[in-house]
């Protein structure tokens, strides 16, 4: 009976060390190395997509993260976030060892009018042997409009094609950016950023950028190390501040927004949680 009693302890303490390393292991994973020169993505890709609902007054919105490198690396991650109207929605963070392909679907209730925005980091840790380890990244976005209103038709769309969709574009966006830079007025002001210091830019917005068109008042030659260790301080102090269910955390927060200093010095990212509680992140470079 003893040796059963020490049989059950030793899988238990096995099953903790286990769970523990891997919870270790997943709040660490984003983590910039410099970028490979032989492993690329051959595909990544965030998709948002319209489907009907069960009722009339309902729908259901597709959201899908998918990424290929071009040969299995140590360790693949893939996170995206969900905006709707400028407020967090919600978070998709999927993670495996010695793989190419990644692919996560999720789907969401909808109804009534609203912007959807999901932004995708999609990242890979290449080793080769055992000293040198490399990265490989990417960022990703997709949006879509839909509008659910008595008077017309429901419409979804990503880009405006006829009169009445860029009409309803142009309200939504007039609308979710007045919000925003109410709220971003506040986090500035609450922090006491100069003036005409720095350029601004959402979150949401850095797909945008790239190593031909690097990040404001910086080079293309620095673009790859800002992304990604702009994308590791963005997990470990505001992702996993999501998934941490006991403390505050930005759900229904709104978009945060990142201050490119124009001496080409820093960056700044500013936000607030769901209780209230401003966050300020500094990145030198």
């Amino acid at each position: 009976m003893k040796y059963i009693w020490l049989s059950i302890c030793a899988f238990l303490i096995f099953l903790m060390v286990f769970y523990f390393y891997n919870v270790s292991k997943e709040e660490t994973v984003v983590k910039y190395f410099p970028i490979a020169e032989d492993v690329t993505f051959d595909k990544a890709e965030t998709l948002l997509s319209y489907q009907e609902g069960e009722g009339d007054d309902e729908y259901e919105v597709g959201w899908k993260t998918s990424s290929k490198s071009t040969e299995p690396v140590y360790l693949r991650q893939d996170v995206s976030l969900l905006y709707v109207n400028g407020r967090l929605k919600g978070v998709v963070n999927k993670w495996k060892e010695n793989e190419a392909k990644l692919t996560k679907h999720s789907t969401l209730h909808g109804e009534e009018t609203k912007k959807y925005e999901a932004i995708s980091f999609h990242h890979g840790e290449v080793h080769k042997g055992e000293d040198v380890i490399n990265s490989i990244q990417a960022t990703t976005y997709d949006k879509l409009y839909i509008v659910d209103s008595p008077h017309s038709k429901r419409m979804a769309f990503k880009n405006a094609e006829s009169k009445e969709e860029e009409e309803w574009q142009n309200k939504l966006d007039h609308s979710i950016h007045q919000q925003l830079e109410v709220q971003w007025d506040g986090l500035k002001s609450y922090y006491q950023i100069p003036k005409g210091q720095y350029e601004q830019v959402p979150l949401t917005d850095l797909h945008s950028f790239n190593e031909e068109n690097p990040f404001p008042y910086t080079s293309s030659e620095q673009y790859n190390r800002i992304s990604g260790q702009l994308w590791e301080g963005l997990y470990k102090n505001y992702v996993l501040g999501i998934k941490d269910a006991k403390s505050k955390h930005p759900i229904q927060s709104y978009i945060p927004l990142l201050l490119f200093d124009k001496n080409g010095k820093h960056l700044m990212v500013l936000y607030e949680d769901d209780q209230g509680e401003k966050h300020q992140l500094i990145q030198y470079y």
